[in-house]
């Protein structure tokens, strides 16, 4: 069940190794009227401050913020997972926790995505960036399990290919696109009759 209406959508995106700048490409891509919430782990040092919402959102085009535990996420702003808690979205707020490293990361992309997948269902869609490991392949699997849309940086482009292509090998990916175009993919996913609206891509 979706809840509440104003976060009926949501993109969850997981980076690592390369992220930053993968991620400032993304983001300053957003438009101005972007019509979903953006919840993204990018992995981070567990013992410093991050300053990753600052950097990235410098010349984007919507709101960018360190997630807030029990927050409610609202369309068009980008959340980033601080350092050293785990990210997870129910019942359209945010839930930060400090549990058990998941693939020695926490924030993990897995226990985000699965948490985007059982909240948002066929609104969700999932993107792994460039990073090392596998972590989101998990979380991959589960967004298209329960009908959302999923995409990854094309590994061949990606600055560390290997989670791209561990979330490629599970299967469950619809594209795999260069950076550039997977924020035109997404908006034209979001439009009326597009994908999460119940079309087909």
């Amino acid at each position: 069940m979706i809840t509440p209406k104003s976060t009926a959508r949501a993109v969850a995106v997981g980076a690592s190794a390369g992220g930053v700048t993968a991620l400032q490409t993304l983001i300053c891509a957003l438009p101005t009227d972007f019509p979903a919430a953006v919840v993204v782990v990018q992995h981070l040092d567990p013992h410093h401050r991050s300053r990753l919402a600052e950097v990235v959102g410098r010349h984007a085009h919507v709101p960018v913020k360190e997630a807030v535990d029990g927050e409610l996420l609202g369309p068009g702003t980008v959340y980033i997972a601080p350092p050293d808690s785990h990210l997870i979205v129910s019942a359209g707020h945010v839930s930060l926790t400090s549990s058990g490293l998941v693939h020695f990361s926490r924030p993990s992309i897995d226990l985000l995505f699965t948490s985007v997948a059982e909240t948002y269902g066929a609104d969700a869609i999932g993107v792994v960036l460039t990073g090392s490991g596998r972590d989101g392949a998990t979380g991959i699997r589960d967004i298209k399990q329960h009908g959302g849309t999923t995409m990854i940086q094309d590994p061949e482009e990606a600055q560390y290919p290997s989670m791209p292509q561990h979330a490629r090998a599970t299967g469950c990916i619809d594209y795999s696109l260069a950076l550039a175009e997977i924020v035109p993919m997404i908006v034209t996913l979001l439009m009326p009759g597009g994908r999460t609206n119940g079309g087909d891509p």
